[in-house]
């Protein structure tokens, strides 16, 4: 469990952020999931219900997604599983337990840039951008890469396209995390080819993704990119798996998914 001394809800960003600043220990506050899960020493826990950050609306161009949303709105919105061939519900719907998903929030996963994230990667097979209240908005490939600095993540914008995508994953057990997740999308002949949980946060495959480009794929080609991925990207070794093991399955999820979104129509 973790201990707050004092517990502020500032009623906007500006006061947010302040209070954020004043002490290194001094911790935005999502749903908690994940801290309670560990122990932790908090001297002010800032907690942003008031900002009324909790929502998706569709704009002009974008799918706008604060950051107090939970995984479940993700899940359930009709907006999101209309786009992107609902890829978005796909990545939480497995996550643990409804219970634990109504808890977790947009924004503490995405900004604690968590290895372990499904969401993270079906984001990142999208064209995602991530909103920071200091540092401004920015792709979220290009956050994922950013040394951690105090800030807050408001929103998330998600460009509406006629993108297609899946996403995979592999798990020991149905309520346990990934041992490898995966997600693949098509928008005419651009690939983007996402895979998380090596454990390190997810990663997109620059070069697989590129041989994608062709109009006419043969099996043997799809298997020559999956081998690609699996060898371009690094992978670890913990408690759920070796290595060897997650670049074996990221071959195998990677090949599947640039099937299943084959036949996809983009335009």
């Amino acid at each position: 469990m973790f201990t707050i001394i004092d517990l502020v809800q500032p009623n906007n960003l500006d006061e947010a952020y302040q209070i954020l600043s004043d002490k290194r220990n001094n911790t935005i506050l999502g749903g908690c999931a994940f801290l309670k899960m560990g122990k932790k020493r908090i001297n002010t826990g800032v907690d942003l219900t008031n900002l009324k950050l909790s929502y998706i609306q569709e704009r002009d161009n974008f799918i706008e997604i604060g950051a107090m949303t939970s995984l479940r709105e993700l899940e359930t919105h009709p907006l999101l599983k209309e786009y992107y061939n609902g890829v978005l519900p796909q990545s939480v719907r497995d996550i643990i337990g409804v219970q634990f998903r109504n808890g977790v929030t947009v924004g503490a996963s995405v900004y604690s840039k968590y290895g372990f994230s499904d969401l993270i990667t079906a984001l990142l097979c999208l064209d995602t951008e991530v909103e920071l209240f200091k540092a401004g908005r920015m792709p979220l490939a290009d956050f994922l890469t950013m040394p951690k600095a105090k800030d807050i993540l408001v929103r998330l914008w998600i460009k509406k396209t006629l993108r297609q995508a899946i996403y995979l994953s592999f798990r020991s057990s149905a309520s346990d995390y990934s041992v490898l997740n995966v997600a693949v999308s098509k928008l005419d002949n651009h690939w983007t080819i996402a895979v998380g949980a090596r454990p390190s946060k997810a990663a997109i495959a620059v070069s697989a993704s590129a041989m994608l480009s062709q109009e006419v794929l043969t099996l043997e080609e799809i298997e020559e990119i999956a081998q690609k991925a699996s060898e371009e990207l690094s992978f670890g070794t913990n408690q759920r798996g070796t290595a060897t093991y997650r670049k074996a399955l990221c071959k195998a999820l990677v090949k599947r998914g640039i099937m299943e979104v084959l036949p996809c129509k983009s335009n």
